[in-house]
């Protein structure tokens, strides 16, 4: 599992926003096993203990599962999966507006562009 880590963010964010991201696109499925910390972390280059700290947020967010010391695999809820896709939508929404309120774009042109480049 690899990604590129930017400097805008702190990196435990970054690597919770990517496994969302990768399970609402169903590129990592329901119940599978994710990297272990370490293995995470060689693969991002980053320090074991930021991803521990992605993983124990995920824990508490049940978006993981951890017994004992094996590996933590991913939510087999499929509400709490909808919702991760919802709330990621959301994010990216609110974002966007954001921006095209900041620079004063109407409603209609805002419209017009989403379609446009979305097709």
């Amino acid at each position: 599992m690899k990604f590129t880590v930017n400097d805008r963010e702190p990196v435990y964010i970054q690597i919770i926003r990517n496994i969302k991201q990768k399970i609402v696109t169903g590129e990592i499925q329901k119940g599978e096993r994710l990297p272990s910390r370490r293995e995470m972390a060689v693969n991002i280059n980053v320090n074991p203990n930021t991803v521990q700290k992605a993983y124990k947020e995920m824990e508490e967010m049940g978006i993981i599962n951890t017994i004992k010391n094996n590996q933590s695999t991913i939510t087999e809820d499929d509400n709490l999966i909808r919702q991760i896709r919802k709330d990621l939508i959301s994010e990216a929404t609110d974002v966007f507006i954001k921006q095209m309120k900041a620079i004063n774009v109407p409603i209609e042109e805002v419209k017009y562009i989403i379609t446009k480049k979305y097709i």
